[in-house]
């Protein structure tokens, strides 16, 4: 494989981008997280956050992901991010700092709504490496994750905060159920293979 191959093959395996639309979406998002949760050791801790505000149309995906993971009151990770108590920008860094203080190089998961191309609208992203929050309204706030997930609600460019407003609901209720759904499968699925592989091992 040449170098140009490599770097396109580590491009695809870090960020993989699906229209909510295509049939397979479940499975592609499940099983990319599963790639990225199968390079974590078996007892690491998995934090999810989700990031957003309740007060703005488009930008309250990461909320309705939280809200809608807390409804499997699952030990399996640790959430921070509901439409009750939103993670946004005023509390995002205290809420870091909390994470870094209470858990032991654990395992993060952002989520947040962002703007894109309009070809991109309604599309879910899987990335490697921080969550950037705030970047589409030029607001400058601590980076997030090990991995992300984001929503493209809307499209993005022009008057960011009067675009976020104006996000069709029913898209950001499909993303976010697509997103909680499919997360949470793969948290299952890799619990049960980590759970496996330690017993294996007695």
């Amino acid at each position: 494989m040449n170098s140009s191959s490599k770097a396109t093959a580590a491009q695809q395996t870090s960020c993989l981008k699906i229209s909510h639309t295509d049939p397979d979406i479940y499975s592609a998002i499940t099983h990319r997280l599963l790639f990225h949760f199968s390079r974590t050791r078996p007892e690491t801790q998995i934090i999810v956050i989700c990031v957003g505000t309740d007060r703005s149309t488009g930008d309250s995906l990461g909320p309705l992901v939280g809200t809608a993971l807390s409804r499997f009151h699952s030990p399996l990770f640790h959430l921070y991010g509901t439409l009750e108590e939103p993670v946004h920008a005023v509390n995002l860094e205290e809420t870091l700092s909390l994470i870094n203080e209470k858990y032991n190089n654990p395992f993060v998961i952002g989520i947040d709504a962002c703007l894109g191309h309009s070809t991109s609208v309604g599309c879910i992203q899987v990335v490697e490496g921080p969550l950037r929050p705030g970047a589409g309204v030029n607001k400058q706030l601590p980076p997030v994750g090990d991995i992300h997930l984001t929503g493209i609600v809307n499209v993005g460019g022009f008057m960011e905060y009067f675009v976020l407003q104006n996000t069709r609901l029913s898209l950001v209720m499909r993303l976010s159920d697509i997103i909680a759904t499919s997360l949470y499968s793969a948290l299952k699925q890799w619990n049960l293979h980590a759970t496996s592989a330690a017993t294996r091992e007695l």
